[in-house]
């Protein structure tokens, strides 16, 4: 899965100012080391690297690529064409090569290892590499010859992928969309034929996706805006279909690689255990508490793939389902396939390969299929690197968690904090020695209550505390 698509943003509505909230963030990145320039001799590396850079000789830019992404959105990774062909479909995914930037064991390369990914915050981001590449020179803007990976991917009538090749080449995308203008070209009936298969092929392969056995998250945005009285108010924007079936073609290219990879015994995985029948008990406590029925015999994924993304109640429940999607990792191997292959969310071997400005592992990914797939040696600084990326990518992954708990607890310490000593409807969701974990009935919070009460009561909770600046939210039971 894409990290921007499992990561809440929290986001002042309307360019409002957030006052004590951007204050809060701003501590934030301090306490969290999170640097706000970049280090004069990486940044000077990859300017020298855009100076210098030597495209490809194979040449596509008569491809008419074009990328999909969020509203004012720089760092542009993928960009795609569609076609119908032979009774079945062609997908055609650009990837930034940012391996054209980077040169093995200079400054910037360690940075980026340093860093290992981009990290987001409401009021901004952390960028993995700078914005010279991952804004300009790297990034597949509209009007723009880049150096690109290319995956070309054959699909049966079905959405079956057939066969895979992933190769490196110029590309020039002629089309910069966002998720809104998509959706209401589509719905509208205005959108061309490669907008249209992007619906076709994306349905298509959600159903594969359930027969699998898979859930995919479709993780709304958490908006927070702020009254004429100095209140915050917390809403939910949920994900629209365009950004599901982009993120189709995102998990198929993963696929592939994981695929390419395996056959070839060199490579890295990202992988996932099945969440723990805990989780899952855990979360239809939840379910319960918000009045959302879920039939004791359905799977999880088809229960989340049901929800109904316009009820906030069921916007709350996609958010909080991230609870089931835990103990990911990466595996690496190099000789021998691993024991452990699956990523349990996708029901099948997956690996990161399509966001590389974004995300450190993508950049090894790519040059791991590409040589494969052309018949080459995997480069040796590859193969060295490998065993080190689970380590560097949990890390990052474990910063970035930190980070966006931060950021949501800040956010829900806003929207309660003119409401001190008011009493609340809730379940409790989960308990451990100290604490119980509550969640509102009427709100879409999840929060601590010290008191005795058992798994899956309802209960009334006082709210005790709402602190912004320690994102802090403290209940009792009444």
């Amino acid at each position: 899965m894409d990290l921007r698509n499992i990561i809440p943003h929290v986001r002042p509505a309307d360019g409002a100012d957030a006052g004590p909230l951007e204050r809060a963030f701003a501590a934030l990145r301090e306490q969290m080391d999170l640097p706000d320039t970049y280090p004069a001799n990486a940044l000077a590396e990859a300017k020298e690297a855009v100076s210098k850079l030597e495209l490809p000789d194979r040449d596509e830019t008569a491809v008419p690529f074009f990328t999909i992404d969020p509203v004012g959105s720089m760092d542009l990774d993928q960009a795609m064409f569609l076609e119908r062909v032979d009774g079945g479909y062609r997908v055609r995914y650009a990837i930034a090569d940012v391996p054209a930037y980077v040169a093995p064991g200079g400054a910037l390369d360690a940075e980026t290892r340093r860093r290992g990914q981009t990290i987001y915050l409401p009021d901004m981001r952390v960028p993995l590499h700078p914005k010279v590449l991952s804004e300009d020179a790297a990034s597949l803007l509209a009007g723009q010859v880049r150096p690109a990976f290319i995956w070309d991917i054959q699909l049966s009538a079905a959405g079956e992928a057939t066969s895979s090749e992933i190769y490196r080449a110029r590309v020039k995308s002629v089309a910069r969309l966002d998720y809104e203008t998509v959706q209401q070209q589509i719905d509208d009936g205005s959108a061309d034929e490669s907008l249209q298969l992007l619906q076709e092929i994306g349905q298509l392969r959600i159903g594969l996706e359930a027969k699998r056995g898979g859930a995919n998250l479709p993780m709304p945005e958490q908006v927070v805006s702020k009254a004429e009285d100095g209140t915050y108010h917390l809403a939910f924007r949920p994900q629209l279909p365009a950004e599901e079936w982009n993120a189709q073609i995102s998990l198929l290219t993963g696929m592939a690689a994981a695929e390419m990879m395996l056959q070839a015994k060199v490579g890295i995985l990202r992988t996932m255990p099945a969440p723990q029948q805990r989780s899952i008990d855990r979360f239809r406590r939840q379910a319960r508490a918000l009045g959302v029925q879920w039939p004791a015999d359905q799977h999880y994924g088809d229960f989340i793939r049901g929800l109904d993304r316009s009820d906030p109640k069921h916007l709350a429940l996609i958010h909080d389902a991230t609870s089931l999607f835990r103990g990911a990792g990466y595996t690496p191997f190099d000789g021998a396939v691993p024991q452990e292959t699956i990523q349990s969310a996708v029901a099948a071997p997956y690996a990161h390969v399509t966001a590389p400005l974004r995300r450190l592992v993508d950049r090894f990914g790519l040059v791991v299929c590409e040589a494969v797939s052309q018949g080459h040696e995997v480069p040796g600084w590859v193969r060295e690197a490998l065993p080190t990326l689970p380590d560097i990518m949990r890390s990052t992954d474990q910063k970035a968690a930190q980070v966006d708990h931060a950021c949501t607890d800040t956010v829900e310490a806003a929207i309660l904090a003119h409401r001190v000593g008011e009493t609340f409807a809730a379940y409790v969701v989960d308990k451990d020695d100290k604490h119980l974990t509550v969640q509102l009935v009427d709100l879409a919070v999840t929060g601590k209550a010290t008191g005795d009460a058992a798994e899956g009561d309802q209960v009334q909770v006082e709210l005790l505390e709402a602190d912004i600046a320690t994102h802090t939210v403290k209940f009792e039971l009444a």
